[in-house]
């Protein structure tokens, strides 16, 4: 098993400046990289040196994509039920090393083992919506649209598919990809993030393991000439991608240019709106949860909340809590959160901090400098409350993705309600309130793709889509459920006609018509 391989590989100490590289994996199996450029991967808790990320070179990702090619020729015509079949062994395997996956993902994101263990959990559910195949595929039939004439719409694979995952969830964004893509008949090559690419090698052997055919996934490395090389490519039909909006738009564009499906989930601001007539509790232990909660690194976190009248008084007990978290390395016991991904990550986390200071708000809990004893290194910000923010405040304007929760105040619903629609972004927003007009006038009203009524963090289930909206997503058909069923696949349309010999009639010019 890979991942069992990989762990240990990768917390052997270094020796010298490159030490063990990362392989691509094409037609099946782990093949050396023969790039001369590298990437260096550290332990986000330690800084220790993992291994080096290689750039992979132009010819092998032209191979993974002809590899991807050669095996899309092949099962397309496999059946849709051995299609679920193979999928359901996938899905044994996931629940078997679950626990190994976590490892592997909180040894190289540095997430808590318990908050990995929800992201292959996550993963898991997309494998068994995939495993629905045969029903969700099932197309149209009209008999009799005319004399002697029937017509019917059939689901078809696209072809080799692509996906740019981000470093926040290195198992379940790929998961949100592959298992649809692949089940619904299509190949697909993965780039993972640069920063934490060891889980993409993992799930890849265990679906050869499954029994999926070679090339039916393959993994290359790099950067964006990667990718631009695979959007570039008419071989590749559809790109999904996960991560910031610069990358996203600039890869929505170039992929729709050269003719290719697209689907981009980026960044967001995910607002909560307080109401005083909230339960105090449930209100403030969501918001320290979906705030800190794998230290804020996360598309759907909450980053800023908007308290109400009187909820603006629950302030110092909200930075009370969250003083409470345990901060340390991830796979140690009773940690809440881990280090951010890089050293340039906690720095810019830190830098929004001090400039919110700077520009009138209120630092209620700081967690700048924060050392975790034994790990002086790691990448580690504190828990962090800031209130008195405006919005036009950098750590308002900007996507922070660490560990702060900024908190702004305002005296009527409708306030609240302007202040989020506002935003540019809008990949989910929740409420906590006892009022059930105000809950559902929220969910009418409320800009945000995704909803919580006294649920921070709204994230569907595998059998419902990831509805992110505004500059949080582009493009037509968003990720799993049953819009990533449409994604990877396109209609055909038969119009028959058998015409009893007996009835013939003349030749006809036009259209034929129902009589």
């Amino acid at each position: 098993m890979l991942s069992r391989f990989f762990l240990s590989r990768v917390t052997k100490p270094s020796y010298g400046r490159f030490v063990s590289m990362l392989p691509n994996f094409i037609d099946g199996k782990r093949v050396p990289s023969k790039a001369k450029v590298f990437i260096e991967k550290y332990n986000p808790a330690t800084q220790e040196h993992m291994y080096n990320v290689p750039i992979s070179t132009q010819e092998e990702v032209d191979e993974a994509i002809a590899s991807c090619q050669r095996a899309f020729e092949e099962w397309q015509n496999v059946p849709a039920a051995v299609r679920a079949r193979t999928m359901f062994k996938l899905q044994d395997l996931f629940v078997k090393r679950q626990d190994e996956l976590a490892e592997l993902v909180s040894l190289e994101q540095g997430k808590t083992v318990p908050d990995a263990r929800g992201e292959v959990f996550r993963s898991l559910e997309v494998i068994e919506f995939a495993c629905s195949v045969p029903t969700t595929t099932i197309g149209e039939t009209q008999f009799n649209v005319g004399k002697d004439i029937d017509l019917y719409s059939y689901r078809y694979p696209l072809g080799v598919c692509a996906g740019v995952s981000a470093f926040n969830f290195p198992v379940m964004v790929p998961m949100w990809m592959i298992p649809v893509a692949v089940a619904t008949g299509n190949s697909f090559i993965l780039k993972p993030s640069e920063l934490d690419p060891g889980p993409s090698l993992a799930i890849a052997e265990m679906m050869m393991e499954a029994g999926f055919p070679k090339g039916i996934v393959n993994v290359v490395h790099g950067d964006y000439h990667q990718v631009n090389q695979i959007l570039d490519d008419d071989r590749v039909r559809a790109v999904s991608f996960v991560g910031g909006n610069r990358a996203g738009e600039a890869i929505y564009k170039r992929g729709c240019a050269n003719g290719k499906r697209v689907q981009c989930n980026m960044g967001a601001k995910n607002h909560c709106l307080v109401l005083p007539d909230a339960d105090m509790d449930m209100a403030l232990n969501g918001l320290v949860g979906a705030g800190f909660g794998a230290a804020g690194q996360r598309c759907m976190a909450i980053s800023v909340a908007v308290f109400v009248g009187d909820a603006q008084e629950w302030l110092p007990e909200l930075a009370k809590r969250a003083a409470t978290l345990k901060v340390g390395e991830g796979m140690k016991p009773d940690v809440a959160f881990g280090p951010l991904i890089t050293p340039q990550a906690k720095k810019r986390v830190e830098k929004l901090i001090t400039s919110a200071e700077e520009q009138g708000a209120k630092v209620l809990l700081d967690g700048r400098n924060y050392v975790v004893p034994g790990y002086e290194s790691g990448n580690f910000v504190g828990p962090t409350v800031i209130s008195n923010v405006k919005t036009d405040m950098d750590c308002y304007k900007e996507e922070i993705f660490g560990s702060v929760l900024v908190c702004m105040c305002v005296d009527t619903f409708e306030e609240g309600m302007k202040l989020i629609n506002s935003n540019p972004y809008g990949n989910g927003a929740a409420i906590f309130t006892s009022s059930g007009a105000a809950a559902r006038r929220f969910q009418m009203e409320c800009e945000a793709g995704q909803i919580g009524i006294n649920l921070p963090i709204p994230v569907p289930l595998s059998f419902f889509s990831f509805t992110g909206a505004k500059k949080s997503f582009w493009g037509d058909l968003n990720f799993y459920g049953k819009d990533s069923v449409r994604f990877y696949t396109q209609w055909k349309t038969i119009t028959s006609m058998w015409r009893d010999q007996k009835f013939a009639e003349p030749i006809r010019l036009t259209f034929p018509t129902p009589k």
